[in-house]
């Protein structure tokens, strides 16, 4: 799995000009699901963003984790963060999960995620055409993959 986690003071997401979601201060989570992730995969994930200290404490450090801030969490999917690049201008799209993999583990993720904080996740729709609005606060922009936990 790989997730591009932005620290927000604001976040929403709207598909065909409706807004579905909306956030405060909190993360923007942007995931992409691989063919050969599972839920050890999810699990690692939820418990290193969930941690992750990229929030001031009252000294100004980043000290406090989105849990600590009381904080939101807005995750979309985004299977083009599975780009293969490397041949041509063209990207490619093979490592992908596909959809009977993607989904299961995304729900899982965001179900997970919303336990490890005490708060509903705030999603997109998955597969849809969807128009994300962030304010990044920082800002701050960590990018994560489980292929690389070391």
């Amino acid at each position: 799995m790989r997730a591009v986690i932005q620290r927000v003071s604001e976040a929403s997401v709207s598909i065909d000009g409706q807004e579905k979601s909306r956030i405060g201060t909190g993360l923007l989570v942007l995931l992409g699901v691989e063919q050969s992730d599972s839920e050890a995969d999810a699990d690692w994930l939820v418990h290193k963003i969930g941690a992750l200290r990229i929030f001031d404490d009252e000294a100004g450090v980043m000290n406090r984790s989105v849990v600590d801030v009381g904080g939101d969490i807005l995750c979309v999917s985004q299977f083009t963060l599975m780009a293969s690049y490397k041949k041509g201008n063209r990207p490619s799209w093979f490592r992908a999960a596909t959809h009977d993999i993607s989904i299961p583990l995304y729900e899982s993720f965001c179900s997970k995620m919303g336990d490890f904080i005490g708060k509903n996740i705030q999603t997109g729709e998955f597969g849809a055409n969807m128009q994300v609005r962030l304010t990044n606060d920082g800002p701050v922009t960590i990018c994560m993959d489980t292929k690389n936990k070391e």
